[in-house]
């Protein structure tokens, strides 16, 4: 397999604690995981000596961006990815629906991709050349590590997520979403490597209770609470954020994601429909996907032509442009693991609609967002729909819910914040001392 190694300079300034990441996805240019990857990376490259082991697919994009103090070592598993990875999106039908059959056929890639990562530094881990070794993409649970076993210094994993079921009342969704092979999810316990992993990791990062409580017992008192979401404050900023609204123009609310049947983007438009004072006010849709024709007979069923408008994919820095001028934001997905985009919108100044279950309910909780129990469809649709008149007829409570959700957001999530964060773990762990999670981001 190929190996490509491009060394940069590390500054001599730079926090003597020497750390190998291991992050397969890991681009500045791809949204979800790979840019949290990355981010996450960059920021821990500015407080300590950071090695990043990745993907030979990354190169180009984060040779494009030309970051400064961190080094980057390209590994290349493509004999066993590259078949595997088609052969998935085969079965997917596309790359949009099936999560459960991708992480499945991830397995055996990752594994192949550590094993060269252990190939490549076996001999300065053995000489002592890390601190650490942490690894950070993929975030699944099921996806286990071939390295974690073979170490002599510490090992970290995480932040991870995953375990969290689909709510009843969502079956169809669940079949649309083909995740009918979500069942075999509880076998990945018993796959070789599973166990060890857990047994061998230092400390576990974990994002939310629904990942936490499966956690704990495969790792006994060294799970903590760290989402692995966060922001970067020079693109998600609640500058130049309109006034508060007065009741004289519209109100405009945003949604922003993956046109998928597990975000419900239909939840947030039927809400629109049957409330005549609705009608002076706006939905903006951000977003593709499998799901966009079915949206669109939906806006035509409803009568909302003048009322819902789909404004198709946008970069981050537009999505951000639009999260600072618009009002509120509703986010009904039923399935979400991290919520990134939630976090995304209160730093803008957004009031948060979400679907009180799994991360956003838990990051608008305490106030900082309206979180919505989840019900049979038509119901949450109402529910919804309440919460919508809410934010128009009481524009300073909504106000101040948006407040909420930006103080926490900029306290908790800039990306400099959670490397200091980590930072404070390392040090405990090369002390010695035992690791308390303080749950400081509940």
């Amino acid at each position: 397999m190929q190996i490509i190694d491009e060394a940069r300079e590390i500054g001599t300034d730079r926090n003597p604690i020497s750390i190998l990441i291991l992050a397969d996805d890991c681009n500045p240019e791809w949204p979800s995981l790979p840019i949290v990857g990355y981010k996450y990376a960059l920021s821990l490259s500015k407080i300590a000596r950071v090695t990043v082991a990745t993907h030979v697919r990354n190169r180009t994009n984060i040779e494009k961006a030309g970051a400064i103090g961190i080094r980057f070592v390209y590994l290349d598993n493509e004999r066993i990815a590259a078949p595997l990875y088609k052969l998935a999106i085969k079965l997917r039908g596309g790359n949009e629906v099936a999560w459960s059959t991708n992480m499945i056929m991830q397995y055996l890639p990752y594994l192949a991709f550590e094993r060269e990562a252990w190939k490549t530094f076996r001999a300065e881990l053995q000489a002592g050349e890390f601190d650490i070794v942490h690894r950070i993409t993929p975030m699944s649970p099921t996806l286990p590590s071939y390295i974690a076993s073979k170490l002599n210094c510490p090992f970290v994993i995480g932040p991870l997520n995953g375990n969290l079921d689909w709510p009843k009342q969502f079956r169809v969704e669940q079949k649309r979403e083909r995740e009918r092979l979500r069942s075999l999810r509880v076998l990945a316990k018993h796959l070789p490597f599973a166990k060890s992993t857990f047994r061998n990791s230092d400390l576990v990062l974990a994002g939310f209770e629904h990942t936490m409580s499966e956690l704990r017992p495969l790792a006994p008192g060294r799970v903590v609470n760290f989402p692995e979401i966060g922001f970067d404050p020079k693109i998600f900023h609640p500058a130049r954020k309109q006034a508060a609204f007065s009741g004289t123009k519209p109100y405009r609310f945003l949604f922003a994601g993956r046109l998928v049947p597990y975000k419900l983007p239909e939840v947030a438009i039927r809400a629109f429909g049957g409330r005549g004072e609705l009608r002076d006010h706006a939905l903006h849709i951000v977003g593709d996907g499998p799901e966009l024709d079915r949206l669109r007979e939906i806006v035509v069923a409803e009568g909302l032509q003048g009322v819902v408008h789909f404004e198709g994919q946008r970069s981050q820095a537009e999505l951000a442009d639009m999260m600072r001028e618009f009002d509120a934001f509703l986010f009904p997905s039923i399935r979400e693991l991290g919520a990134g985009v939630v976090i995304e919108a209160m730093a803008c100044g957004m009031t948060c609609i979400v679907a009180k279950y799994g991360a956003p309910g838990q990051l608008a909780d305490n106030g900082r967002g309206l979180a919505i129990e989840i019900e049979p469809l038509d119901d949450f649709v109402k529910a919804y729909q309440e919460a919508i008149v809410r934010c128009v007829v009481e524009p300073a409570w909504a106000g101040k819910v948006a407040a909420a959700g930006q103080a926490y957001a900029h306290e908790l999530f800039t990306w400099d914040r959670k490397a200091s964060e980590t930072m404070v773990y390392y040090r405990d762990l090369l002390a010695g001392k035992v690791i308390a999670d303080n749950r400081r981001y509940d």
